[in-house]
C-alpha cells in the first residue's frame, strides 16, 4: 500500500497520561464495574445432636428401664438375644464427626481486558449478494467443463491447476505482507478472475464463433484473448475500487487486487488447457502444457492485470473519483492488453526457447525490481506517517524505525520471540496495526475517508493494548 502527499496542520490527538507515557489512548470503554462484594459466609454447620437420652448408667450396672416404661422379665442370660447396637448419640466426650468448613465464596472475577476494537468495516469488504451471483456462475462453468471436457480430465485439469495458483498466491503474500487486504476482498478477486472473467471471455469466444465462424490462432492469441481477457479482468479491478474504495489506498494494493484477479483467470484457464491436453493429447501432452503454463509461466496472467491495478492504485492514492479512477484504469488497461498480446505473440512468431530468455525474463524480471521499488516507497511513506506520532507522543524513534522498516521489522520478531511464551505474533500484530495506521493517517490527510478518524482510534488502541502485551512480565 502506498500514499503521497504531504500532512496539512492536522496533528494526531495526543495520547493520555503524563508526558512519558508513550502509549495510546485507551478505547472510549465504559470503567469496568466494581468486583461485587463477596457475600457474607455461611454460618458453620452446628455439631449434630444426638436425641435426649437418659445418662448412662454407673459402669458396670445393668441398664434401668427408663421413666415410664413397662417393667421387663428377668431371663437367663442365655435366653437373651443379642442386644441390638445402641443408638449413637451426642455426649461431650464424644470426638467430632470429621467435618471440613465450607469454602469461602470467591469474588467475582475481574472483567476480562476488552476485545481489540476493529476499524470500520463499511467500503473494506464485499457484499454477499455478489459472492451469491459468482457462485451462480460458477455452477454454471462446472456444467460447461463436465460437458464439454469431461468429469475425469476437468479434475485432472484442477488438481494441476492449483500448482501455479499455489506458486502466485505466495508471491501475492510476500508483496502484501504487512499489510494484508480483507479477506473478503481477496476472495472476490480470486472468484472474479476465476468465474466471472472466464465467463465473460467464453460468452465473447461463444458469439464470436456464431457470427464470424472459426478464427485462426493469430487472431485468437493476438487479437481476440488480450482484449477480451484483459477487459474482463479489468472490470473486476475496477468494481474492487468501488466497493472497497478504503482497503485501495495505493499502487501496491492495486498491485495486489491485480495480480489476485489475474491468478484467479489463470486458475481456471488452466483447468481447460490442462484437460483439453490430457483428451486430446494423452499424458505426455499434458505434461509438457503444465511445464508451459504451470512453471515456465505462472506469473503472465497476474502480471498482466496487475498493470491495470497499478494504474487505478495510482488513481486511488491521490484520493481519485470513479470516473478518474476509471480514466486511470482505462490507460492501464491499454498496457496489459499491449503487454498479454506480446507475450503470446512470443510463443507463435518465432524461436519460444529463445523468446522467453530474451524477452519473457526480462520483462518478469523488471516486474519483480518495479514491486521491490514501490515496496520501499511504501515503507518510506509509512515512516513519515508514523513520525506525525511520535511527534504527538504515540511511539518512540526507536517504535517507528521497528514498525516501518525492513531492519527494524526483523529485529523485533526476533526480540519479541525470546520473551516469554513467544510473543512473535503480537508483534507482527503490532507491526501489521502501524501499517494499517499509516494508511489511515493517509487518507485523512487526503480527506476521502468519512470513517478516517475512528478507524485512527480503533487502530491506537489496538497498539496500546498490544504494547502491553509485549511488555508484560
Amino acid at each position: 500500500m502506498s500514499f503521497g502527499g504531504q500532512p496539512p496542520a492536522y496533528t494526531p490527538p495526543p495520547p493520555s497520561g503524563d508526558a512519558s507515557d508513550t502509549g495510546a489512548q485507551p478505547p472510549a470503554y465504559a470503567p469496568p464495574q466494581a468486583y461485587p462484594q463477596p457475600p457474607a459466609y455461611a454460618q458453620p454447620l452446628a455439631y449434630p445432636q444426638g436425641p435426649a437420652h437418659p445418662q448412662p448408667p454407673a459402669f458396670g450396672q445393668p441398664p434401668q428401664p427408663a421413666y415410664g416404661s413397662p417393667p421387663q422379665p428377668r431371663h437367663a442370660p442365655s435366653q437373651l438375644a443379642p442386644a441390638p447396637t445402641p443408638a449413637r448419640f451426642a455426649s461431650p466426650f464424644d470426638r467430632p464427626a470429621a467435618y471440613a468448613p465450607p469454602a469461602p465464596q470467591a469474588p467475582a472475577p475481574a472483567p476480562a481486558v476488552p476485545a481489540l476494537p476493529v476499524p470500520e468495516r463499511k467500503g473494506r469488504s464485499a457484499s454477499i449478494w455478489l459472492f451469491g451471483i459468482l457462485g451462480f456462475l460458477m455452477l454454471v462453468l462446472i456444467a460447461y467443463f463436465a460437458l464439454f471436457i469431461g468429469t475425469t480430465a476437468s479434475i485432472v485439469g484442477m488438481i494441476l491447476a492449483l500448482v501455479p495458483l499455489a506458486i502466485v498466491l505466495f508471491g501475492v503474500r510476500l508483496i502484501d505482507r504487512w499489510e494484508p487486504e480483507p479477506k473478503s476482498l481477496v476472495i472476490f478477486a480470486l472468484a472474479w478472475g476465476a468465474i466471472a472473467s472466464v465467463g465473460i471471455s467464453l460468452l465473447f469466444d461463444l458469439l464470436l464463433t456464431i457470427s464470424v465462424g472459426t478464427r485462426n490462432d493469430f487472431f485468437t492469441a493476438i487479437v481476440q484473448a488480450p482484449f477480451i481477457e484483459e477487459i474482463a479482468k479489468g472490470l473486476g479491478v475496477f468494481l474492487l475500487f468501488v466497493i472497497g474504495r478504503r482497503a485501495l489506498d495505493g499502487p501496491v494494493d492495486g498491485i495486489v487486487y491485480g495480480a489476485l484477479v489475474g491468478a484467479g483467470f489463470a486458475f481456471t484457464e488452466n483447468i481447460q488447457y490442462f484437460g483439453i491436453s490430457l483428451v486430446t493429447g494423452g499424458a505426455g501432452d499434458l505434461t509438457l502444457t503444465f511445464l508451459l503454463r504451470g512453471i515456465v509461466s505462472p506469473f503472465a496472467h497476474a502480471m498482466f492485470t496487475a498493470l491495470t491495478g497499478f494504474a487505478i492504485g495510482l488513481a486511488a492514492r491521490r484520493g481519485a473519483s470513479t470516473a478518474a479512477a476509471l480514466g486511470s484504469g482505462a490507460i492501464g488497461l491499454i498496457g496489459a492488453i499491449a503487454l498479454h498480446a506480446f507475450w503470446n505473440g512470443s510463443s507463435l512468431l518465432g524461436d519460444f526457447p529463445v523468446l522467453y530468455l530474451t524477452t519473457q525474463v526480462p520483462l518478469f524480471l523488471g516486474f519483480i525490481f518495479a514491486i521491490i521499488a514501490l515496496r520501499r516507497e511504501e515503507a518510506r511513506l509509512t515512516k513519515s506517517r508514523l513520525d506525525d506520532y511520535a511527534a504527538a507522543g504515540w511511539f518512540t524513534p526507536e517504535e517507528v524505525t521497528m514498525l516501518a522498516t525492513h531492519a527494524g521489522r526483523k529485529a523485533g520478531l526476533q526480540w519479541a520471540q525470546g520473551l516469554r511464551g513467544n510473543r512473535r505474533g503480537t508483534m507482527r500484530a503490532f507491526i501489521k496495526d502501524a501499517a494499517a495506521l499509516a494508511a489511515v493517517r493517509q487518507r485523512a490527510i487526503h480527506g476521502h475517508d468519512a470513517y478516517a478518524a475512528s478507524d485512527e482510534q480503533a487502530l491506537l488502541a489496538r497498539m496500546r493494548l498490544t504494547r502491553a502485551e509485549l511488555l508484560a512480565y
